[in-house]
């Protein structure tokens, strides 16, 4: 049981130190200079900026329902060797 505690935290605090590592990474000061076009025929969009937090959060959230997943089937097969 001590291994499955020790296994716990340590994948507990690698998650935890990958999911705060964007928190910390240096972000650029500046913002690129417009376009040569820009507000000739009105303001043009630079072309920045792609959305990319719902597909952040889907791939995140699946990612914890398959290792849940196989957390519980672990621990599921592992009481049956027990009992068996």
């Amino acid at each position: 049981m001590k291994t499955h505690i020790k296994r716990l935290a340590i994948t507990l605090l690698m998650s935890i130190g990958i999911s705060m590592s964007p928190l910390t990474s240096a972000a650029q000061g500046v913002p690129p200079p417009p376009p040569d076009e820009h507000d000739q025929n009105g303001n043009q969009h630079s072309g920045n900026g792609a959305p990319i937090g719902g597909g952040m959060t889907m791939l995140l959230s699946m990612g914890a329902a398959y290792g849940g997943k196989k957390y519980y089937d672990y621990l599921k097969k592992l009481n049956n060797e027990m009992v068996d």
